[in-house]
């Protein structure tokens, strides 16, 4: 059966406020960041994604101290992602009490933070996240919450986060994101078969089915979601099961 494949709700969180778009834009408001981590920890997800999308340092500030609250009420594995430039903000957010950090715009900038959060805190701690775009001349990364396409493409750009030493994988299409049309299977399947670290799938989820495809042709190892979630659209308990039916292995 292989490792268990896991779901990890993700919290987009806004001066301390849960927020969902699509297409990285037109955020509305999803509740409570802190009753729905635990909401989640309670309905058997495995893990569970924060991402800082507030800039200034006040933001940094009160999303510290959400991620202790956060901490104290949640028996799962957690990661937290937003900001982290430095080895610095990667102490503080683990100290705060996450369990792993997600890095996106500072490690294309600066890829040897890979090299020192594995090196200072182990490969496990370390997951790169990717919001790439399948643009006319193939797939590119972006950095500043899609604003700013680079030249690094995708498949390129995960292998040598991987040998840097990176733990897992976060791809988020920016191509499927919020529009609940499915994965980005055909790429995902791609980066699972080329690289020995887990992948974690994100962008696109719409129905249960959505989650069996990304693990049957997308050999995901984790599928990441987030209104589907929040708005109550497939409970995470629910979800498990079938997938459990349709022969995938998942904890329930």
């Amino acid at each position: 059966m292989g490792l268990a494949k896991r779901i990890i709700p993700c919290l987009d969180v806004k001066d301390g406020e849960t927020v969902k778009g699509t297409n990285f834009v037109n955020l509305r408001s999803a509740g409570d960041p802190v009753e729905l981590g635990k909401a989640y920890s309670d309905q058997g997800a495995d893990e569970l994604v924060f991402l800082d999308i507030t800039a200034s340092f006040e933001g940094r500030k009160t999303f510290t101290e959400m991620v202790t609250k956060v901490a104290e009420t949640l028996n799962i594995p957690f990661t937290v992602g937003g900001g982290i430039n430095e080895l610095k903000d990667v102490e503080r957010l683990l100290y705060a009490g996450a369990d792993k950090v997600s890095i996106n715009s500072a490690a294309i900038r600066h890829p040897e933070l890979i090299d020192e959060i594995a090196t200072r805190f182990g490969s496990q701690v370390c997951v790169v996240a990717i919001d790439a775009r399948n643009d006319n001349d193939g797939w590119h990364c972006y950095l500043k919450g899609g604003r700013e396409r680079t030249e690094r493409r995708l498949l390129e750009w995960a292998h040598e986060a991987q040998e840097r030493g990176a733990g897992e994988i976060l791809f988020t299409s920016m191509n499927h994101d919020g529009t609940k049309n499915g994965y980005a299977n055909e790429t995902l399947r791609q980066l699972s078969d080329n690289l020995s670290i887990p992948i974690i799938a994100s962008g696109g989820a719409g129905c249960r089915e959505h989650f069996r495809d990304v693990f049957t042709i997308g050999h995901a190892d984790a599928a990441l979601a987030a209104s589907v979630f929040h708005f109550g659209e497939i409970p995470v308990r629910e979800l498990k099961q079938y997938l459990k039916d349709e022969g995938i292995n998942v904890r329930l």
